[in-house]
């Protein structure tokens, strides 16, 4: 396909950024430690590290991990915590040291752990206080892990630290328990002294993550990430950003979590490259607690992801937050629905700029124009270096216009599955195209639509109906919060379409929500059947899990 995407940039966007510009992520964190030492790096329930700090610290856990845990280049430590100051120098830790990070879910239970922990062959673990037990009862499948213990008030002023820990720990519901051989991790800093870690020859193809996808189509695989695929994808994100970006004055508030590729990226390391400050959300689910946050922050940045735009919206008390220097809300994840983006405008006054990304590319593939004025429900163009085809079943690029598989190619693609190579040859082809199992079409400017996920396309009497469209004309009811349209077996159709709810209000009635659609969709996307429930299955990251409702929902007799 002609990259016809090109003309449609942005002045002074590079249709192409050198991959190869930072032999490894570890350059680039270092580069930026050293431009921004004084500014602030880090913030979490009020507390910060500086760029200086946030070196020293991560520089001595390197060193424990080189020393005292003989940590060879390659080697994969698993990192399990929510967004806390431990996390970040945790990682440039392992990075530094030359080990491989394995992002972990702190929601997983003790099976899903196990797995994650067995597949990647990590000897070492960086955990939560809080998901101890869960981490002792994993450990109980497995061989013996060296378990580091972070807690909430590491890094902060004593006082704060012991408030902060012992609200934690409370809140875990259940004892703590002692795990034999563990380490805290301000002991296991404190052990390494004054020793510097030694350097480690990392290339560019070396791993930097094994990234988790989420196991949507069965046990979760390892996505290898070389440290040039970040670089790259921090490079493009910066790349499409920068006129609107101003190198050590950013603050982006950072409520997706860090362990998911999203937060990772484009919060993360993409802020800490020129010099942003990120501050940290723990627990963006404590609504009340995050909207006073962001009124004592004078943020200039924010991503998420369509539940939590919307859960915020409906937060009292967040139509106060001073917006007045917010200069991007990005939006990713899963769709942004076209009223939850005109909500936003018009509390905020900002457009959500909704990109594109997965975890096999690091994930950012596509995004909207930064400066744009109105929403305009496109995923937008690919970023600099990456090409895009759209193709039909059988391989062949479709029409401009046309609708098919979006398949992608550029630095930011990842290596594949780790040790599952008939799952690399079934994504990745021997070009290196990669398969997103996602529904697309571009128009003759560039800009690409998801039409769907291949895998939740429903077919109704031979009729494509893709949930997307059904959700986004359910959710602009007044009084639905959130939508999941699923496909349950009907002897005549094939298929007839379910539509799983939550209310704003309570006694909702089912064939109101009928109405609602027949007066937007044409008769074979009409919803046959509405459950309303208090609440949807979601990842850690907010996203309507549609394999979950399926499973709950998707009998022919509604549940």
């Amino acid at each position: 396909m002609v990259r016809l995407w090109h003309d449609a940039y942005p002045p002074g966007v590079p249709r192409e950024i050198d991959p190869a510009r930072y032999r490894n992520l570890n350059v680039v964190i270092e580069r930026a430690c050293q431009q921004h030492a004084d500014r602030p790096a880090f913030q979490n329930f009020g507390s910060r590290i500086d760029f200086r700090e946030f070196q020293t610290l991560s520089a001595s856990f390197a060193s424990w991990l080189q020393h005292d845990q003989e940590l060879k280049p390659g080697e994969r430590v698993a990192l399990m915590m929510p967004n806390m100051l431990a996390y970040p120098v945790v990682l440039a830790g392992v990075l530094r040291a030359g080990g491989v990070v394995v992002n972990t879910n702190p929601q997983y239970t003790a099976r899903e752990l196990a797995h994650q922990l067995r597949d990647s062959g990590a000897r070492i673990i960086v955990v939560f206080e809080g998901v101890l037990p869960v981490v002792a009862e994993a450990l109980n499948k497995l061989h013996q892990l060296q378990v580091v213990v972070a807690r909430l008030g590491d890094f902060m002023p004593w006082h704060k630290a012991l408030l902060l820990n012992r609200i934690a720990r409370r809140k875990a519901g259940a004892a703590i328990p002692r795990i034999d051989g563990s380490i805290n991790l301000i002991q296991a800093i404190k052990n390494a002294g004054n020793l510097k870690p030694s350097t480690v020859d990392i290339d560019g193809d070396d791993l930097a993550f094994l990234q988790y996808t989420g196991g949507t189509t069965g046990k979760a695989k390892g996505a290898m990430l070389s440290h040039r695929n970040i670089v790259a994808n921090i490079l493009q994100v910066n790349a499409w950003y920068e006129a609107q970006t101003e190198p050590g004055k950013e603050i982006i508030v950072t409520a997706l979590p860090l362990y998911h590729i999203y937060a990772l990226t484009a919060n993360c390391l993409a802020f800490l490259c020129h010099g942003g400050l990120n501050v940290l959300i723990s627990d963006p689910r404590n609504m009340k607690t995050f909207v006073k946050t962001m009124k004592r922050e004078p943020f200039t940045a924010f991503t998420g992801v369509n539940t939590l735009f919307s859960a915020l919206l409906d937060q009292p008390g967040f139509s106060d937050v001073d917006f007045s220097r917010l200069k991007l809300s990005s939006g990713g994840g899963m769709a942004v629905q076209t009223d939850v983006a005109e909500r936003w405008r018009k509390v905020t006054g900002k457009t959500i700029s909704e990109g594109y990304g997965l975890t096999e590319a690091s994930p950012v593939v596509a995004a909207n124009l930064p400066d744009q004025d109105e929403f305009s429900g496109t995923i937008g163009l690919p970023v600099p270096s990456t090409e895009v085809s759209i193709r039909s079943d059988d391989g062949n690029e479709v029409e401009i216009g046309g609708i098919g598989e979006l398949c992608v190619r550029g630095p930011q693609v990842m290596q594949g599955y780790w040790n599952q190579p008939q799952e690399t040859a079934n994504v990745l082809d021997a070009n290196h195209w990669l398969r997103t199992g996602d529904i697309a079409t571009m128009d003759e400017n560039g800009f690409l639509t998801i039409v769907d996920r291949k895998k939740d396309l429903i077919i109704v009497s031979g009729f494509n109906v893709y949930p997307n469209e059904i959700e986004d004309i359910a959710v602009s009811h007044p009084d639905i919060a959130e939508a999941a349209a699923i496909g349950v077996p009907d002897k005549v159709s094939g298929e007839t379409l379910r539509l799983v709810v939550v209310a704003r209000k309570p006694n909702l009635d089912e064939s109101a929500v009928i109405d609602w659609c027949r007066q937007y969709l044409t008769g074979y996307k009409i919803p046959r059947s509405i459950v309303i429930t208090s609440e949807l299955p979601k990842s850690a990251i907010g996203k309507i899990l549609r394999r979950a409702v399926r499973e709950k929902y998707g009998e022919t007799t509604p549940a």
